[in-house]
């Protein structure tokens, strides 16, 4: 028993040594030899001090300054790289928390939002059964009791969709959905049709646009369902569809996009359990109302990038690229109920062919990036400028029917389709793209340009114009995300290309969008 403990006691004596030595050969020997060295340094100038004379004292001096100097250099450095280092850690750190702090009040302020909803439905119904409030900030929708306020006094309307009820009363007769056209209207082509449209805009009201952008617009209707309208604050972009509501003397209702929109519920509404009825914005009324009406209806998204729009607007987006426009249904409730508004079958509300849904986007660092998936489905006009005033005559609205303005859509496409040639061309620039850039553009694309062209030449324009309007709106809008310092010389080369392929004269838009991304990037 003795000598287990005799073995015990040396052990731990061995170990606490061995601990004692690791530490003194760790740090207390490097210590020692680096005295050692300043002690060799002492004796070696000491040999040879005495010999120096004035010219080896002054460079013994000048040397001593010098490696002081290197040394303050060299700890400085040190000291301001580890300073930029912990400010760099410490604003990384502070912005994630920061990210943190902006989704928990986030996720706050949207369950406030659902909270209020429910208690204002609770109150709406113990009030007297009347239609619950809507959707804050969905287009600026209003309740129902407001709007009842305004239209005077009536009684509440027994469907769980009374704003849309309200619209089946105000179209209960053929009178109220007939479009009156004069005329003029009757007989008028696509090309008379922009040149009155922009005699309107300038003479009542006062705003300016160029020849090019009308066509642009009116052969992009003639595209697709959904137009962008971009550019800088302050040029005209949402004034642009409100003043063609007005043209067509069916106002464009206008949705304010806010930040804060996650789902397609912030567009459209929600149903609402407490008061068994569905809260509806203005854009499903307007949506609604379409079904109705004879004439275009435009239904405007403002600042549309203002929240990521594949969040509310991806049913839409999907929706209607079904080939099949009949199809073009959009869920609003599972089950139906017998007092629902009569174009709401089985919970399913159709998209009508007489809507336009046109969006406004500033491009700054308060919007969101509208993605390919976005840009591929829509037609998009750039606004880089305001318009210059210029004279024009006192020109009066035009109400149209969209069985009219399809008719003339149609008849542009059968007159002025897409030739062969220039055809022929655009594969050779596709090829040339695909080569230099590694950027393919699908069918989808070229589909819009087959009724692009048409519809543009019938407007006034000229086929390689609008040619030139999908090739920079639709591909060179894409080479914004590539590195393009890199690819200078291959910006030079397409640029030849296009003189190779369709003249020196030719386009011109994708020229400057080419010279604009070699100054952007040069």
């Amino acid at each position: 028993m003795n000598k287990y403990f005799d073995y015990l006691k040396q052990m731990i004596l061995a170990f606490f040594r061995n601990v004692g030595d690791w530490f003194y050969n760790r740090f207390a020997y490097p210590i020692i030899q680096t005295n050692k060295y300043w002690t060799e340094y002492g004796d070696i100038f000491d040999a040879y001090a005495g010999d120096f004379g004035f010219w080896g004292w002054f460079f013994f001096v000048v040397f001593a300054i010098l490696l002081v100097a290197f040394v303050g250099a060299l700890v400085w450095l040190l000291v301001f790289l580890l300073g930029k280092y912990i400010k760099f850690y410490k604003k990384e750190v502070d912005k994630d928390k920061l990210i943190e702090e902006i989704e928990t009040l986030q996720a706050e302020l949207y369950n406030a939002e659902i909270t209020n909803r429910k208690i204002l439905g609770l109150q709406v119904a113990s009030i007297g059964g009347g239609a619950a409030p809507a959707l804050p900030n969905a287009g600026g929708a209003a309740t129902e009791a407001a709007e009842e306020g305004e239209e005077g006094e009536e009684k509440p309307i027994d469907s769980r969709f009374p704003r849309c009820a309200q619209v089946d009363k105000k179209y209960e007769t053929p009178e109220s959905r007939r479009v009156v056209m004069d005329e003029d209207a009757k007989n008028i082509t696509l090309d008379e049709l922009c040149h009155r449209f922009r005699l309107f805009a300038a003479s009542q009201m006062r705003l300016y646009y160029t020849e090019e952008t009308v066509r642009a617009l009116f052969a992009s209707m003639g595209t697709s369902k959904i137009i962008i309208l971009e550019g800088i604050s302050g040029t005209g972009k949402t004034s642009m569809p409100y003043c063609l509501g007005r043209f067509f003397k069916n106002p464009a209702t206008i949705c304010s996009v806010q930040p804060s929109w996650h789902d397609r519920s912030e567009l459209l509404g929600f149903y609402n359990d407490f008061t068994k009825r569905f809260t509806e914005t203005d854009f499903l009324r307007a949506v609604y109302e379409a079904g109705y009406r004879q004439d275009p209806c435009l239904i405007v998204l403002d600042e549309m990038n203002l929240a990521r729009i594949e969040y509310y607007f991806a049913e839409f987006l999907s929706v209607m690229e079904m080939p099949n426009a009949l199809e073009w249904n959009i869920d609003l409730i599972p089950a139906k109920a017998a007092n629902d508004p009569a174009h709401i079958v089985d919970g399913k509300l159709h998209i009508e062919q007489n809507i336009w849904f046109i969006g406004t986007a500033n491009n700054d660092d308060s919007t969101f990036t509208i993605t390919d998936k976005v840009y591929d489905r829509a037609m998009s006009l750039f606004f880089d400028n305001k318009g210059i005033a210029f004279e024009a005559e006192h020109t009066q609205a035009m109400p149209i029917t969209y069985e009219k303005l399809h008719e003339l859509y149609e008849q542009a496409k059968n007159d002025y389709p897409l030739s062969q040639k220039t055809l022929d061309k655009f594969a050779e620039l596709d090829d040339f793209v695909i080569r230099n850039f590694k950027l393919a553009f699908g069918n989808r694309i070229l589909k819009q340009m087959s009724n692009f062209v048409p519809c543009y030449v019938a407007c006034g324009g000229t086929e390689l114009q609008a040619v030139d309007y999908i090739f920079e709106s639709k591909i060179l809008k894409k080479f914004e995300v590539l590195n393009v310092a890199f690819l200078r010389d291959e910006l030079l080369a397409l640029d030849k290309e296009l003189t190779n392929l369709f003249g020196r004269t030719e386009f011109k838009k994708s020229r400057k969008k080419i010279q604009d991304l070699l100054k952007m990037n040069g």
